[in-house]
């Protein structure tokens, strides 16, 4: 019996998120590390690419917040 039973969403957004950090970090963070050759421009690549992921993580909240907030309005137009 398992401690703390969670649903299968859960998971399925566990392992999204994971294999999106995993993309992220493959596709977008080693590359920009890669092209650099100081320690300073690496850190300062690094920064800027979280810095953009937590750019588009709030935007992608900020949109998810609002088509709750307003589905009754959105589901009137169609």
């Amino acid at each position: 019996m398992p401690i703390v039973a969670l649903g299968t969403e859960y998971y399925l957004f566990g392992g999204a998120a994971l294999i999106s950090l995993v993309a992220f970090t493959a596709l977008i963070l080693v590359p920009a590390v890669a092209s650099f050759g100081r320690t300073w421009e690496k850190a300062t690549a690094i920064f800027v690419s979280v810095f953009v992921l937590i750019a588009l993580l709030a935007i992608g909240v900020a949109i998810g917040i609002a088509i709750v907030y307003y589905w009754d309005d959105i589901t009137t137009l169609f």
